[in-house]
């Protein structure tokens, strides 16, 4: 199948706009947004589609959460931004609730999830050198293959994705790469004296929502403390109740040492990102040695206690993992021939493509669009499916018919 895309001359206009003075650094969808309310999103000419992005899960609450906006409105009508260089009376409340919220002695707070990345490693080499007492420049951090915490150039130095790292070397060393959900490579990489820490998503996003084994999460905590390495956790697209938990680690009942938050941690409003630890490691940082002008902006503080909020009265990760075995088991039902694979936890989930043609899981989007939803493939063959958690049952019954409808114009 070739799907017919039809964009309107009204659409167009913007795309053309975008094409002819953006860097061409994204391949969208053809579909121009304008408007965003609930599980809902409306482009230029008013047609409704489901959202089953969420802004890659920043939007974990819904497009324009009442409460967060109410949040966000109110602390811009007083004080957005005055840097680091001097106190708010919002700073203190934020890092004390958010603390407190996932039970860490400090938080560092950022803007972008890969600054909070970069945050996390710089802790843990640091830690490396001033408490483990690795000999300087030579603490290293084990990393999973087909991870994505980014796209700086220190963290494309150890992606194994050429989309994200051909053309932009030299790229930064100290990084060791073991396959993921793999203890044993994992214990075999800690012989090194030198690694200070592992940095990995719980669950894998971009490569496809790759769960791990059973007794994997466990298995890092308990070779972590064996060999005094620290647990860096990127939580940023898993965590903050998207996979039926408030993190994935907890799926578990694991701590990392490291926690990396962003994406829903503003409720899709503005950047906001935060690095959790205890002293130990978070006071090996001395003033001047790291910082952002907006991280931890009056604004973005307000957002973020009005986002962890809702998570929790709303009661968003028990939504999550009822909804998330509804869709996986309705998809199933489908007995697709087209779908090779679902997989997921909570509501990130995705299907594998089962096609000889390689660009079906585009065309699919394409059709998916169509008739009313959004989704994006990711890797060629797999398709996230991945709404706000405040979607409703009904909605994912209507949406599973969507996603029929659609893969029934699929032909072999």
């Amino acid at each position: 199948m070739q799907s017919t895309i039809s964009v309107s001359a009204n659409s167009q206009q913007y795309i053309d706009l975008e094409d002819k003075y953006g860097a061409h650094n994204y391949h969208p969808l053809p579909v121009v947004l304008s408007k965003g309310e609930g599980v809902f999103v409306w482009d230029v000419d008013n047609k409704r589609y489901y959202d089953f992005l969420s802004g890659y899960s920043a939007v974990n609450q819904g497009h324009r959460h009442p409460k967060i906006m109410e949040a966000l409105l109110q602390q811009a009508s007083q004080l957005t931004l005055t840097s680091r260089a001097f106190y708010t009376n919002v700073l203190g409340e934020f890092e004390k609730f958010i603390t407190q919220y996932f039970g860490y002695d400090k938080v560092l707070p950022m803007n972008t999830g890969v600054e909070a990345v970069e945050t996390a490693l710089k802790l843990a080499r640091r830690w490396g050198y001033d408490v483990k007492k690795i000999e300087e420049n030579k603490a290293k951090i084990v990393v999973v293959e087909d991870n994505f915490h980014g796209r700086t150039s220190t963290v494309i130095s150890f992606s194994n994705d050429p989309a994200s790292y051909k053309g932009f070397g030299p790229y930064t060393p100290g990084f060791i790469k073991i396959p993921y959900n793999d203890l044993a490579a994992l214990e075999k990489s800690f012989q090194d004296k030198d690694v200070a820490g592992f940095l990995f998503e719980p669950i894998q996003g971009e490569a496809g929502v790759v769960v791990p084994d059973e007794g994997y999460l466990s298995g890092v905590r308990n070779l972590c403390n064996e060999y005094n390495v620290l647990m860096i956790a990127d939580e940023i697209q898993t965590g903050l109740a998207r996979t039926g938990k408030m993190l994935a680690c907890d799926h578990e009942d694991v701590r990392p040492d490291i926690l990396i938050l962003g994406k829903a941690l503003s409720g899709g409003t503005l950047p906001v990102s935060a690095v959790l630890a205890d002293d130990e490691i978070m006071l090996t940082i001395k003033p001047g040695e790291h910082g952002s002008t907006y991280g931890g902006n009056p604004l973005a503080c307000a957002v973020g206690v009005a986002s962890l909020k809702v998570l929790k009265e709303e009661q968003l990760a028990e939504k999550a993992a009822a909804l998330g075995e509804l869709l996986r088991s309705e998809l199933k039902k489908l007995n697709s021939p087209f779908i090779e694979a679902i997989r997921g936890k909570g509501l990130l989930n995705a299907i594998v493509i089962k096609h000889k043609n390689p660009e079906a899981a585009w065309d699919l989007c394409v059709q998916l669009k169509e008739n009313g939803l959004l989704a994006k493939p990711t890797h060629g063959d797999k398709i996230r499916f991945a709404p706000p958690l405040i979607i409703t049952r009904e909605q994912i019954l209507e949406c599973v018919g969507i996603i029929e409808k659609s893969l029934n114009t699929l032909k072999d």
